[in-house]
């Protein structure tokens, strides 16, 4: 579903990515993992059309996306849950999800989706009314994964989802995913929960400065003593 190709990308002269090469088949959930500024959410970015790439190549479903503006991207069907929920916090619940849903792509099954997001969340449909500033961290981020949804996204990239949140909430964040994956959608996880992105993954991709220097199962990787002592502490 997805080839990235040499990735290259940089920050004036800082170099984010370095030749970074990876593929997600449709209906995987591909795992992302690597210390703080090793380049995660810089590829999340450039294939997501925020950021132009230098060098390479991003294709989705066999369309070249290289440097497309992320309102084409997003059509094609490539949605992301951003770092840090960056929902609307004057707006309602109700009109943050229907924001998700002004792609062309996803107008016409909008009062369907959202009746399927209230039903994944239904905290959301009691608080519809109400701005989303005013919910919980887990609440802002419930929302912010339903109005990915209400974009009728084929891949849903997820960056850092858990980040900030209790751990009990953090649980049902990765069951919300797991059910996602179990109805077909293709995930791509940037999480800092090793252990826990790894075993959902299918596959998984480890960052360092930029580069891809190991890739494997979810199994394997979290199995490997490299990966256990640098993100596990183990």
């Amino acid at each position: 579903m997805l080839e990235v190709r040499d990735l290259e990308l940089f920050y004036g002269d800082a170099q984010a990515l370095d030749g970074v090469t990876l593929d997600v088949a449709e209906g995987e959930v591909v795992a992302i993992i690597g210390a703080n500024g090793a380049g995660k959410t810089s590829l999340i970015r450039a294939i997501a059309g925020m950021a132009r790439p230098a060098r390479g190549q991003i294709r989705f479903e066999g369309t070249e996306i290289t440097g497309r503006p992320s309102s084409r991207i997003c059509d094609l069907g490539i949605n992301q849950v951003a770092e840090g929920r960056q929902i609307f916090p004057s707006m309602s619940v109700r009109e943050n999800l229907e924001m998700g849903a002004v792609l062309p792509r996803a107008r016409a099954k909008r009062k369907a989706t959202l009746e399927r997001c209230y039903s994944m969340f239904p905290k959301l449909k009691v608080r519809s009314d109400q701005a989303a500033g005013t919910l919980s961290g887990g609440e802002q981020q419930m929302l912010a994964i339903g109005r990915c949804l209400m974009g009728q996204p084929r891949l849903m990239m997820f960056d850092e989802p858990s980040l900030g949140l209790a751990p009990a909430v953090v649980s049902e964040m990765f069951k919300i995913i797991k059910t996602l994956h179990e109805e077909g959608m293709t995930v791509i996880l940037v999480e800092q929960n090793v252990s826990a992105s790894l075993k959902l993954a299918d596959r998984g991709y480890v960052l360092e400065n930029g580069r891809i220097v190991l890739s494997g199962t979810g199994a394997a990787l979290l199995n490997d003593d490299g990966v256990r002592q640098a993100y596990l502490g183990l």
